[in-house]
């Protein structure tokens, strides 16, 4: 056969295949729900399922055995408390991420929704708020880094003494997030080091930091100390973690547990399959070294 005949044949079966397994993958139901070993504490964040309502989605946690689910808030923790369900990763302190610490102008009102929500969060017996650096809007790196200081430690001691850690999410600025400040692990670091708290932490986010600087597994290990909580994604498009995407997780889970981490990993990919629980329970399962 011509060179140039057998390339473009195998390419037409390459796609074919390709294309096959890729239905297959979405039509073909995960019937068998695995026992987990929960080395990884595993979370799910809702809002990537909240098509589902959330006490049938508790439900579909208990049977995966999923015990803990991200960015919930007051309002939602009664019901996780019947089903058992840890809310490791809350909210509703925040105004936006685009309205963050690193703008003074926002202080008052983020100092008096975290001074209110800091002590609901220890009495719920939860640990873990989420917070925002906001977008820069034209400031530099510095000046935002010394905003959010400034503000940030009007909260911290109120922090410290309920027992609650702070995390500030890392997120894109180059897909989903224009103009987000904490947009990369060492200006996180950095934040870290001049607050000085044992409190506060950062959201590392795999699939905005696979975007923004690559080499996940180096960083892990270089900054795992400033990490506090970690969530997934398939990039590129933030769907299902499987094969279909660029990052492999296993090796990345075995990289996070090798540091000694102890804290909860959430799933927070968009799946597309058409059964949401299937897609996630294959998440877990991948992720569950």
């Amino acid at each position: 056969m011509q060179r140039r005949k057998f390339l473009g044949t195998s390419a037409v079966a390459s796609v074919g295949l390709l294309t096959t397994s890729a239905l297959s993958a979405q039509q073909n139901k995960i019937t068998k729900t695995p026992k987990l070993k929960h080395n990884i504490n595993h979370s799910v964040c809702y809002w990537c399922y909240n098509t589902i309502a959330l006490e049938d989605f508790l439900k579909n946690l208990n049977e995966l055995d999923v015990r803990a689910i991200d960015l919930v808030g007051p309002d939602d923790w009664p019901l996780l408390k019947k089903y058992n369900i840890h809310a490791s990763m809350c909210w509703g302190a925040e105004i936006s991420l685009t309205e963050g610490w690193n703008d003074p102008e926002y202080h008052p009102t983020l100092i008096k929704n975290y001074s209110e929500i800091i002590p609901k969060v220890a009495e719920a017996g939860y640990t873990n708020l989420i917070c925002f650096s906001g977008n820069r809007r034209g400031m530099d790196d510095a000046t935002g880094l010394q905003n959010c200081v400034n503000g940030l430690k009007k909260i911290m001691p109120l922090a410290e003494k309920h027992g609650v850690t702070i995390q500030m999410e890392l997120l894109n600025s180059k897909v989903d997030h224009k103009d987000y400040m904490c947009d990369h692990t060492a200006w996180g670091a950095d934040l870290c080091n001049a607050l000085g708290s044992e409190n506060f932490r950062l959201l590392y986010d795999i699939y905005h930091m696979q975007i923004m600087e690559g080499d996940i597994i180096r960083n892990i290990r270089e900054y795992h100390s400033y990490i506090g909580h970690y969530h997934t994604g398939g990039n590129p498009g933030r769907n299902e973690i499987d094969e279909t995407q660029e990052l492999y997780y296993p090796a990345i889970m075995k990289a996070i547990l090798e540091t000694g981490y102890k804290g909860h990993v959430a799933q927070e990919f968009i799946p597309t399959w058409v059964d949401k629980i299937d897609a996630l329970k294959q998440g877990v399962t991948i992720c569950d070294v």
